[in-house]
């Protein structure tokens, strides 16, 4: 298993550097670290478009530890779902529990979708991850593609993130599968079908 510090190291690089796209409600972002995170994370300072911009590839993957894997309580679940879990809560926060959440009711388990990793969600987890060890990896992987594609059918200016111009798999989709076994990935024709009500 890798170390947190791999995986941290591993999301600024799937994260790319400094972007300002008008259809990203995150705006300015650098290696995956939006201005909205350095504003929180800096309550007593000025935070431009410029600081984002000069943030190193090193304070990324410390805030990423600090603030989306240590905090946030990823190091209590269990481990094989630590990749996946801390990407997508760098991805999207506390939706990335949520998911977690409500796959974990899905599978009749009673748990508050909250967004939170507390007590009740830690237990939740392992007890999951013991009714299904081979499996909920997976399942996760897969709630997260779903979430993803929700979000573009819900909002038009975010499909270009679940899909190409030529109508492959967007970043969002190739990035969910990324932790999901090669088997359950959607075809390209299954993908094209998925999103060919969009315009």
């Amino acid at each position: 298993m890798k170390s947190v510090r791999q995986l941290a190291t591993q999301i600024v690089a799937r994260e790319g550097g400094f972007v300002n796209d008008p259809d990203d409600p995150g705006g300015a972002t650098n290696f995956g670290v939006t201005i909205h995170t350095l504003r929180r994370l800096r309550p007593n300072q000025r935070v431009t478009v410029q600081d984002v911009r000069d943030l190193t590839r090193a304070q990324a993957i410390e805030i990423y530890i600090e603030h989306y894997f240590t905090r946030p309580r990823i190091a209590e679940l269990p481990e094989p779902l630590w990749p996946s879990v801390f990407d997508m809560y760098v991805n999207a926060g506390a939706n990335a529990v949520r998911i977690l959440q409500r796959l974990l009711v899905q599978m009749g388990i009673h748990v508050a979708v909250d967004g939170i990793i507390g007590p009740q969600t830690i237990a939740a987890t392992h007890r999951a991850y013991d009714m299904a060890p081979a499996h909920l990896v997976d399942a996760y992987g897969i709630a997260r593609r779903d979430y993803y594609y929700a979000i573009a059918d819900r909002r038009p200016a975010s499909r270009k993130f679940a899909r190409r111009r030529d109508g492959g798999k967007g970043g969002w989709i190739t990035r969910a599968e990324e932790f999901i076994n090669p088997r359950f990935h959607l075809s390209a024709e299954q993908h094209r079908a998925r999103t060919r009500g969009w315009a």
